[in-house]
């Protein structure tokens, strides 16, 4: 890292220091990170098959599921070959293009992934609290505009914080602390006024994830005052059945989305325990989300039990 005195002029590279104070023992925790990854891959890639040809599964809800897992293997695919290579190999240098072109689609797909959450949401309100306008309110072409618009709106409100960090020319430094490409974390190397960077990355953070987090809940608490209100109790433990993969997959990525964004921002946590809590916030969730999705929803299990247990002939 180059001394106070030191400045540079548009940078052609940056370098990526891993785990601070972890550097011993990154070697082997990539092996742990590897295995996530693996299962993240492999479990999103299963799930996008048996949707896309299981004709029983397209439905709204498993039509968002099929994007979730897609903008998943978009979050593996971006972060962990860098990450891995720096915890084996030491290849810790980074063009700066490309460290800005990582940082747009990490940012771009948690985009995604808040904006698919918000709407897998608002499928289940319809289903609940309206079951019998269902298919008429999430129609294909309504389905479509729904996933255009997530897309859209994370493409052109990240695609902004790239453009910022590139009109800055001045940097106290070329070290990034951390195993990725993340904005504040880029910010925090200029040596120039931020003040636009810093404000547009929480007016994002919030037209986003907070804007989508507050939906999400209003979303559910309307649903469990229809619920609530059911007179039988079988009725009352079904419709919640419908509701809690997503609600695990909800809470899991929100809570660590906001204790990462804030940590970085306000907080004063170990860089070490910062840097490992936010890149298991990136990876987990996607591991974890076919495996709560394959076992709280009874059709995709009932086909992955026909795939892996029964016959090719039988007939579900």
């Amino acid at each position: 890292m180059g001394s106070t005195n030191m400045s540079y002029l548009n940078p052609k590279t940056v370098t990526l220091t891993g785990i601070p104070g972890l550097e011993h023992v990154q070697f082997w925790i990539g092996f742990p990170f590897l295995g996530v990854c693996l299962v993240a891959v492999l479990g999103n890639i299963f799930l996008l098959i048996i949707i896309l040809t299981e004709r029983s599964l397209h439905q709204p809800m498993y039509i968002f599921l099929a994007v979730l897992a897609a903008t998943d293997l978009g979050l593996c695919v971006a972060i962990a070959p860098k990450m891995l290579a720096i915890f084996w190999f030491g290849l810790c240098s980074m063009a700066f293009d490309a460290c800005l072109t990582q940082l747009f689609f990490i940012h771009a797909l948690q985009g995604m992934e808040s904006g698919i959450l918000l709407a897998m949401a608002f499928d289940r309100y319809v289903a609940i609290c309206d079951p019998l306008r269902h298919t008429s309110i999430l129609t294909p072409l309504f389905l479509v505009q729904i996933v255009l618009m997530v897309v859209v709106r994370a493409t052109v409100l990240v695609g902004i914080l790239p453009i910022l960090l590139k009109r800055l020319q001045l940097f106290q430094s070329v070290v990034i602390v951390h195993s990725y490409c993340e904005h504040m974390a880029v910010v925090k190397l200029a040596a120039e006024d931020v003040h636009i960077n810093k404000s547009y990355g929480l007016f994002v953070a919030f037209a986003i994830l907070g804007f989508d987090m507050i939906f999400v809940f209003i979303s559910y608490i309307l649903i469990f005052q229809v619920v609530f209100r059911l007179p039988q109790k079988e009725a009352r433990r079904k419709a919640f059945n419908t509701c809690t993969a997503h609600i695990v997959v909800f809470l899991e990525f929100y809570i660590l989305a906001f204790f990462s964004f804030f940590s970085h921002r306000f907080g004063h946590v170990s860089p070490y325990v910062h840097i490992l809590l936010s890149t298991i916030y990136l990876l987990v969730p996607p591991a974890l989300n076919p495996i709560v999705y394959g076992v709280k929803t009874k059709e995709i299990r009932m086909r992955v039990a026909q795939i892996c247990i029964l016959k090719p002939d039988t007939q579900k």
